[in-house]
């Protein structure tokens, strides 16, 4: 479902000022199966998932909630 996480100057931008990560994930894949899956591998606590389809990818932007800083997520991504 997840594929693996975006690590551009946005992506950056976006953990640092609205504790935001992007990730790309499968075509199919619903916010709510996005969410858990989320929530389920790196056991953080997930606000929103806002998705967009962009150069044939799907991508999701998750919002996480402010008990869990996105730059631990990167961290155990490897982003960071």
């Amino acid at each position: 479902m997840i594929k693996y996480p975006l690590a551009t100057e946005k992506s950056i931008r976006l953990m640092e000022e609205q504790n935001k990560l992007i990730f790309v994930v499968e075509d199919g894949a619903k916010k709510e199966h996005i969410k858990a899956a989320i929530e389920k591998e790196f056991k953080c606590k997930v606000d929103k998932v806002r998705t967009l389809i962009t150069g044939g990818q799907k991508r999701a932007y998750i919002t996480f909630n402010k008990e869990t800083p996105a730059i631990d997520v990167a961290t155990a991504t490897g982003i960071m």
